[in-house]
Parts: C-alpha cells; structure tokens; sequence
C-alpha cells in the first residue's frame, strides 16, 4: 500500500500541471492566431482541443539527433534537470493546502528557481557549439539580474505580512489585497517575471536573427520538449506566485481554490497579450531597465517601508 501510495501522489502531483501546461500552449496559439486575425490550431480534435497532445507525441517519438561533439551525459541531464526544477517549485504553494508545510517558503521558491541557471548554463555548454553558448550566456545574465530585484521585491512584501510562508499571504490580504498598496512593487514584479521567464518581450536569448534559437538550438525530439515543458510549468508558476503575492484569496474559503485559477488564467492570458503587443527589446535596453531603474526603485521602497510605524507594516518577519 505504501509502495502504491509513493507512486500515485506524485502523479496526481505532476499530471494536472502538466496538463494546465499543455493547454496553456494551446491558448496561447489560439489567442495570438485571433490577435492577428487568424484561426490558430483548429484541425486536430473539435477546435483543436488536441493539438497539445499531438505535438508531445510527436516530439517524444522523434529521434533525438545531438551533436557528435557534445558531452553526452550533461546534454541529456540538462532537460531533465530543468523539468524536475520546475516541478519541485510547486511543492509549496498554498492551493489553499500545501503539500509541505515549509516556514521558510519564500526562501525554498528563491532558493530552488536560482537552481534553473545551471541547467541553462550546462545545455549550452554541453551541445559546444558556440552559438548555444552564446545564448546560454545571455539567459543567465538575464536571468540572475532580474532574480535581484524579484528578491527586493518579495523582501518588501515580507516586510507587510511579517512572515515568511505564502500561507501567511493570503492571511495578510483578507482586508485588502497587497497590489493597491504596493502597485509599483506589483508593476515591477510583472515584468520581472516575463523577463526571468525569457519570454517577450524579453525573450532575447531566442533572437533569431542572432543565435539561431539560443542555448536549446541543438536539442531535437525529447529533450527539447523537456526545455518546453520546463519554460511553460515555470510560466504557470509564476503567475501563480504572483496571484498569492499581490491578489490575495478568496473571501469565501469554498471558492479559494477556483478563484485562485482564474487570477492565475487572467495574469497567464497578459503574459500572452504582451507577446501579441509588444516588440524584442535590445539587450542593452534590456539590463538598463533592471540595473538603472527596477534596482533604485527597489531598494528605494524598501527603506521607505522599513521606516513605516510598526501598526502600519505588521509585526517584524516571523521565521
């Protein structure tokens, strides 16, 4: 009974998410094929319901073709890897019920996501070929400077609730939800996310017109729909974060669950609107707006929120 028990709660784990993923890809195409006046997937299954599942077994049943040059064991551990990283960071969410009660929270999610540079790091290097290389490079950059100010950022929220769990969140926001009081916080953290999770438009590491496809460019088959699989579980996370972060819970315990679905659908549907709207920054652009902009303003209002009475912040962070 135990051996049964060990193997079906991590897919009843794994499988909704995956699933919520895959969809996810379907309207993303949808939305952007009517955002330009086209239909989008439509011919596999009624209205294309089953484009997902076609396209995963197609990628899973193709050869996967790798460099005759690569490092074989790293270019196969790198997808896994990411896919397993990615997973792991669900473990603490309140969906209201966590799956580990961690006190530490906030520090396992910061801890376990700056994980993800290595994978990145490792596929590029792994494949030696310099354009891989190249892109790997970029996305670290990328990807460490932004985890600095989505830090500074979570250290100001702590300040407001006084704790470090995400349960302590959704506590904190019965009155009122933290993304009035900290808009500029919730702004910065937005876009934050849609650059840690390379997509556009901060999605350079992909610009074709310079790397290719950068540092997944040699993956084929499998191992590529990991890296797939991998960026879009962590494109879900992070707006679930950002759901229990600034938009609280429901008021209604019954409905805490849905209605946390459909903040997460609606910030998930913006990540796809900015796609649809706006054009790749250059790289430049792209680390001025963290170092010369998000950086000052962070620190900025966290000493000013370190400096707010005690009756206004909350009691001082519980660990």
């Amino acid at each position: 009974m135990t051996f049964i028990t060990l193997i079906i709660n991590p897919l009843m784990y794994i499988i909704p998410i995956l699933l919520a993923m895959a969809f996810l890809t379907l309207v993303e195409r949808k939305i952007l094929g009517y955002m330009q006046l086209r239909k989008g997937p439509n011919i596999v299954g009624p209205y294309g319901l089953l484009q997902p599942i076609a396209d995963g077994v197609k990628l899973f049943i193709k050869e996967p073709v790798k460099p005759s040059t690569s490092s074989p064991t790293l270019f196969l551990l790198t997808p896994t890897l990411a896919l397993t990283l990615a997973l792991i960071l669900w473990i603490p969410l309140p969906m209201p019920l966590t799956l580990t009660d961690l006190n530490l929270t906030i520090l396992f999610i910061l801890a376990v996501s700056s994980l993800s540079v290595y994978s990145i790091l490792g596929s590029g290097w792994a494949s030696n070929s310099k354009y891989a290389l190249i892109g790997a490079l970029r996305a670290v950059a990328q990807t460490i400077s932004y985890e600095v100010t989505l830090g500074l950022i979570i250290l100001s929220l702590i300040m407001f609730t006084g704790a470090f769990t995400l349960t302590m969140f959704n506590t904190a926001q019965e009155a009122v939800w933290l993304i009035l009081p900290a808009w500029p916080l919730a702004t910065m953290w937005f876009i934050s996310t849609l650059a840690e999770t390379n997509r556009a438009p901060f999605d350079l590491t992909e610009g074709e017109s310079e790397l290719v496809s950068g540092f997944n460019v040699e993956y084929a088959g499998g191992p590529f729909a990991l890296f797939f699989l991998a960026e879009y579980t962590n494109i879900l996370l992070m707006n679930a974060l950002s759901a229990i972060l600034f938009l609280g819970p429901s008021f209604n315990a019954l409905t805490i669950n849905l209605s946390w679905a459909v903040k997460t659908m609606i910030l998930a549907s913006m990540f796809l609107w900015v796609r649809a709207s706006y054009p790749r920054f250059r790289y430049d652009q792209l680390m001025h707006l963290v170092w010369k902009s998000f950086l000052p303003l962070t620190l900025a209002l966290i000493i000013w929120h370190i400096s707010l009475p005690i009756s206004l912040a909350g009691s001082p962070p519980q660990i």
